[in-house]
């Protein structure tokens, strides 16, 4: 069991790290005007601290620990979101290439906010659980 859910981290922090470097070929690509810029930058910190937050997690200390920075990670993960909406939403990128490439980021972007955010509600469910198995022996 437990090697089974090891093997689920560590496709899910693959999955991430991936998607983080498509994150960043992405924002490299995007025009040099000063507002889009400042948005690549904003998509490339949120996009690249989904993968760094989840590889906190993993090595956290204690369980409060493990779910605080889980709960950064999709934090990120929605913010992410966020960016892909406004650089859509402004027509920033406009070849096939482009929006071919944006609409697999943006679906991968709700898949892993999808996941982290499940996460964090499974892992206080299940410190809570843990939390009652102790106080009620």
């Amino acid at each position: 069991m437990a090697a089974a859910m090891n093997l689920k981290a560590d496709e899910m922090a693959e999955r991430l790290k991936c998607f983080a470097i498509r994150v960043v070929k992405f924002a490299r690509a995007l025009p040099t005007d000063g507002p889009t810029q400042a948005i690549a930058k904003q998509l490339t910190k949120s996009g690249t601290s989904e993968a760094a937050n989840y590889h906190a997690a993993r090595r956290g200390r204690s369980r409060d620990e493990f779910i605080a920075k889980l709960a950064v990670a999709a934090e990120e993960a929605d913010e992410t979101e966020n960016w892909f909406r406004v650089i859509a939403d402004s027509s920033i990128v406009s070849t096939t290439k482009e929006l071919r490439e944006l609409d697999w980021l943006v679906d991968e972007s709700r898949q892993l906010r999808a996941i982290l955010v499940a996460s964090v509600r499974t892992a206080r469910m299940n410190r809570a659980k843990s939390q009652n198995r102790s106080s009620n022996p």
